[in-house]
């Protein structure tokens, strides 16, 4: 039997390949097993891509959201760049004591950019996700030359609190004429109820005045982007709340938006695998009503659903109910937690459970 393994990651212990290795380790050798892992832009965007297409990683001094020295990647694929802003700016590479989406930057993604350009890309996607900023691209501009600035041409502290007294930018942004590209499923603007501050905040450690506080300060920034680049709308332009308001910031470069999953199962090739599989198998960390609303794990499902096919979810928890996920084509869902009857378990070893989990199936479903 031709099984397809295409989980998305398992936030916080497990990327996306180590999570489809996991499962094929523990299913039956005498079926054909196909792993494509997937991503919609956020943490593991350069790994996945790299698995699948023929390009060199680079590797890239940076900085994390803090301003300390982290280590990411370019992929350089033809002339296409490929780059992720959570090696930069995820939310997982601060505890949680650190968030605090006023000070933290977006600088080490500028970076990112930089060394595509120099890499010689023409074009560089970026991918958007779990990021831990809220400064509207603040930082990578900065970090490009083009630093915000106050009424008196000071350059503003890093932080998204900060930009509420940004009246310019201090230079312009030396990206050769590349063209830049936004991956992310994310279609928040940058401004409002559904803003990525009001949206996104609180989980990076936004109190509630914080929430309103940079907010206004995205607005703020929202003019002085649309003033130096000659653009329009971009508080509600779709997607420009991505990545706590990079998104618009890449927009007002001249940016595209695109979506992430889509651009991942193109570039992968996975229409083409689900075309030729007899079992879908797909997971993510937390399965819950989220996951069943254009998340890569539901994309998956439905794709399974309109060939025929059964697909199983794999996921650390299960907060679904059967019918619900049904309905969005999931065939059978085995989660970590109730696997081991411990969710400091299921956090702890994932990828074993994740092999006996594929184990058990394998009796079931492999012919």
């Amino acid at each position: 039997m031709r099984v397809l393994i295409c989980p998305d990651k398992f936030a916080g212990t497990l990327s996306a390949p180590a999570a489809a290795s996991a499962i094929a380790a523990g299913w039956s050798a005498s079926d054909h097993l196909v792993q494509r892992p997937l991503s919609d832009g956020g943490p593991g965007f350069v790994e996945v891509l790299a698995a699948a297409l023929d390009g060199r990683l680079i590797e890239v001094e940076t900085v994390d959201p803090l301003g300390r020295p982290a280590r990411g990647e370019v992929l350089l694929a033809g002339n296409t760049a490929y780059i992720e802003s959570a090696q930069a700016c995820g939310l997982h590479l601060l505890t949680k004591q650190e968030r605090n989406p006023n000070t933290a930057t977006s600088y080490g993604l500028g970076l990112l950019l930089l060394a595509a350009v120099e890499a010689g890309a023409a074009e560089i996607v970026i991918g958007l996700g779990g990021s831990a900023v809220n400064d509207g691209g603040a930082g990578m501009l900065a970090a490009l030359g083009a630093a915000p600035v106050d009424v008196a041409g000071y350059a503003l502290p890093y932080g998204g609190a900060y930009l509420n007294a940004a009246a310019g930018l201090a230079g312009e942004p030396r990206l050769r004429d590349v063209r830049l590209v936004a991956a992310t499923d994310v279609d928040n603007p940058l401004t409002g109820l559904h803003g990525a501050s009001k949206i996104y905040g609180p989980q990076k450690g936004a109190t509630e005045e914080d929430v309103y506080r940079l907010d206004a300060a995205l607005e703020q920034f929202a003019g002085v982007l649309e003033k130096a680049f000659g653009v329009t709308d971009l508080e509600v332009a779709p997607g420009g709340g991505a990545a706590g308001g990079i998104g618009a910031a890449l927009i007002a470069l001249g940016g595209r938006v695109v979506s992430g999953i889509g651009l991942v199962t193109t570039l992968i090739g996975l229409t083409a695998e689900l075309d030729a599989a007899e079992l879908v198998i797909t997971g993510e960390g937390s399965f819950d009503h989220q996951s069943l609303r254009g998340k890569v794990v539901a994309g998956i499902a439905n794709g399974a659903r309109d060939r025929g096919l059964p697909c199983i979810v794999v996921c650390g928890r299960n907060e679904t109910g059967f019918r619900e996920a049904a309905s969005a084509g999931v065939t059978e869902t085995v989660s970590l937690t109730d696997h081991f009857g411990s969710e400091t378990t299921a956090l702890a070893e994932p990828a074993r459970g994740l092999t006996e989990i594929a184990g058990e199936l394998s009796q079931h479903w492999s012919r």
